[in-house]
């Protein structure tokens, strides 16, 4: 399900509560509503809503740290793309169909995870797509004719390895890190929030919009983070900048 899916239902969950804690407060009897009894209430939600600080932020530092750490293994694949090109190049001029592969890999590797279509508008990075393995077959085929050139073979076979590894770490950290159930809960405990604001609150047109504000304000926070989490995918997903760069280094 998208981020915005997950956050218009939150949205809906949350400012239900609200009108439901505004229902309650029209249908509890006067003895329900005494002094004491708002004091107790207000305890509680002041401990439910401690708790939800901590998870919101602790879903905050998930996701910015993931975030942060595929966009630097993206970087770091990006460079070693260059270094790549530049270690064939040492090679020699009989690498330059290795070279032309590797030009042909890093656009098609452009075109696979952020092109934008109607049929596909947020690509996922798919290592498998652009196929990039042929690369190390190219260079494994290739064949030293002295010391120089065996010691930057072995060199390639390295990187071109780690590029590859790196490929396949970022496909495989795609995914959600959050666990569903902390959004879950979250959920829940933001609606009980609400409920007992709209069961305090003066049931008047200022007070509905003031919730309903509140409410989009708490489901944009968690859109943030779920589109903090899925950094190929989405509005905030990782800048391709990094891979252009590259390809506008490959075979000078």
């Amino acid at each position: 399900m998208s981020p915005t899916a997950v956050s218009w239902i939150k949205f809906g969950c949350v400012f239900g509560g609200a009108l439901l804690g505004m229902f309650l407060r029209a249908t509890l009897p006067e003895r329900h509503q005494s002094t004491d009894t708002k004091d107790v209430l207000k305890l509680l939600i002041g401990l439910i809503g401690t708790m939800t600080a901590l998870v919101i932020g602790l879903l905050i530092a998930t996701a910015a740290s993931s975030y942060a750490t595929r966009r630097g293994e993206f970087t770091q694949m990006s460079a070693n793309i260059v270094l790549l090109d530049r270690e064939l190049a040492h090679y020699g001029p009989e690498t330059k169909e290795v070279r032309d592969l590797l030009g042909r890999v890093v656009t098609r590797e452009l075109q696979t995870t952020w092109s934008t279509t109607a049929a596909s508008p947020h690509a996922k990075f798919d290592p498998s797509a652009a196929r990039a393995d042929i690369l190390f077959d190219k260079i494994e085929e290739l064949e030293p004719r002295n010391d120089v050139q065996r010691s930057l073979k072995a060199q390639l076979l390295t990187t071109v390895i780690s590029l590859g590894q790196t490929r396949w770490l970022l496909f495989e950290q795609s995914g959600s890190s959050i666990p569903t159930p902390f959004l879950a809960v979250l959920v829940i405990w933001l609606s009980l929030i609400f409920a007992s604001f709209g069961l305090f609150a003066p049931p008047n047109a200022t007070v509905i919009v003031a919730l309903l504000l509140g409410a989009l304000s708490v489901s944009a926070a968690i859109f943030l983070i779920l589109e903090l989490d899925l950094p190929f995918e989405g509005l905030l997903r990782i800048s391709d900048e990094p891979l252009r760069k590259a390809l506008a280094h490959l075979g000078q």
